[in-house]
C-alpha cells in the first residue's frame, strides 16, 4: 500500500546545531526528520505516545540522507514529510528540506512495527487505514 499524505514543518536552525562556521551539523538532519515525522503522525491523529500506549514501537530500521546544500544558523527551513510506503509491519517516510526554494537535503527513514518485546508485529487495521487514507 502507498499513501501520499504529507505535512510541512517550519524549523529554525539553532546555534547549538551548528559548527564554528555557522553550518548545521550533518547529524542534526535526522533529528529534524524526527520532528517532521512526529508532526505528521500527530496531524493524522496517531501521536507516537498513543501508538506506544497501544503496545507498538515504530523502530528505525533504515536511514538515508542526501546532503545538497548547507543549512546555516538562524535560517528558517521548511521540512516536507510524507508517508511514502505502508505495509502491514513497515513504514517508510520521505523528507525534503528547503531554505526558501533551495533544496538542502532529501532523506528517507524506514521503520518496523514491533510489540513491547521488540518482536515484529502487524499494525492494527485502524492505524493502517489512517496511514494510507487520502487526506
Amino acid at each position: 500500500m502507498s499513501a501520499p499524505f504529507e505535512t510541512r514543518t517550519v524549523i529554525r536552525v539553532r546555534y547549538a546545531e551548528t559548527d564554528a562556521m555557522g553550518v548545521a551539523h550533518h547529524a542534526t538532519y535526522p533529528v529534524w526528520f524526527e520532528v517532521g515525522r512526529s508532526d505528521l503522525m500527530r496531524v493524522l491523529g496517531l501521536p507516537y505516545a498513543e501508538v506506544e500506549a497501544r503496545g507498538y514501537y515504530l523502530m528505525l530500521s533504515g536511514l538515508n540522507v542526501e546532503y545538497r546544500r548547507a543549512a546555516r544558523y538562524d535560517e528558517e527551513l521548511t521540512l516536507l514529510t510524507r508517508v511514502a510506503e505502508v505495509r502491514s509491519r513497515t513504514l517508510t517516510f520521505r523528507y525534503e528540506l528547503r531554505h526558501r526554494e533551495t533544496l538542502l537535503a532529501t532523506g528517507e527513514t524506514r521503520h518496523i512495527a514491533t510489540d513491547k518485546t521488540y518482536r515484529p508485529a502487524r499494525l492494527p487495521a485502524d492505524v493502517l487505514a489512517l496511514l494510507t487514507a487520502e487526506h
